[in-house]
């Protein structure tokens, strides 16, 4: 005999899932209203502790915008013009630099000294500079003219200290003051110390014109100083990579004697 579905009647398992659905539905917008409680409650404490805290958060915000400013006007009013006024001073110790460095004997050395030291017509010379204007780019440079004019005069003891003062990342003044300083040493017989600079200086910027030159001081330092692994180094190093400055042209010579020595 034929059996009938009656008509409304839902298999027990559907029901089943109908009801696991409706749960998890549930638990859903359960789960949602706890987020949103929560986070209503990290609201009303994030509000209650801005109104607690209020005074103090205001009082900094004002502190922070009062350095702002006050960096800016420094800026503006005494470092801007603190620059301007030391590289207008080190226009006047400059030129007699220049022209020292075209003269010789006792012309060189004169112009040399009113460099370093002014004129008596209270100008500032590069030491003046160098410790009045500090912090500024023109104090930074009178350091370094300041050692080169003390190179110049033999006084090695102070074109170390001031070219040791000067710092810069300029492609020629960098390696350049560094080299100075391993010719200072070099000059008083401090080998080790000279090649050290020299090496720095090689370093520092890679051109074709201190590059192959600092290379070649350094090679030639450390055959001084019986390091012929290192001297070859550094010869082999203009030889690949500067081959055709003026050094790169003659460097075939010194490669040998490095390579003959060991």
């Amino acid at each position: 005999m034929a059996t009938y579905k009656k008509r409304g009647y839902k298999p027990k398992k559907e029901k089943v899932v109908e009801e696991v659905i409706e749960e998890t539905f549930d638990e859903s917008q359960s789960d949602v209203a706890k987020t949103f409680d929560g986070l209503d409650e990290v609201a009303n404490k994030s509000e209650q502790w801005i109104e607690k805290n209020s005074k103090p958060l205001f009082i900094g915000l004002v502190g922070v915008a009062a350095l702002i400013l006050v960096y800016l006007a420094y800026n503006k009013f005494v470092s801007e013009p603190n620059e301007v006024n030391a590289a207008n001073e080190l226009a006047y110790p400059r030129s007699f630099f220049d022209q020292a460095e075209k003269a010789a004997g006792e012309k060189a050395d004169s112009l040399y000294t009113l460099g370093l030291k002014g004129g008596a017509d209270g100008k500032y010379g590069f030491l003046d500079i160098a410790k009045s204007f500090g912090g500024t780019k023109a104090g930074n440079l009178a350091n370094y003219y300041a050692g080169i004019t003390y190179l110049r005069q033999k006084d090695y003891k102070n074109a170390i200290s001031y070219l040791s003062d000067f710092d810069s990342d300029d492609e020629l003044l960098g390696p350049t003051a560094l080299g100075a300083i391993g010719d200072a040493f070099a000059d008083i017989n401090q080998t080790k110390e000279a090649l050290e600079y020299y090496e720095k200086a090689a370093t520092k910027k890679s051109n074709e014109f201190t590059t192959p030159m600092f290379l070649f001081k350094a090679g030639q330092t450390a055959m001084k100083l019986g390091e012929y692994d290192k001297a070859l180094n550094h010869f082999t190093a203009i030889k690949e990579k500067y081959a055709t400055t003026q050094i790169g042209r003659d460097i075939d010579k010194y490669l040998n004697s490095a390579k003959y020595a060991k």
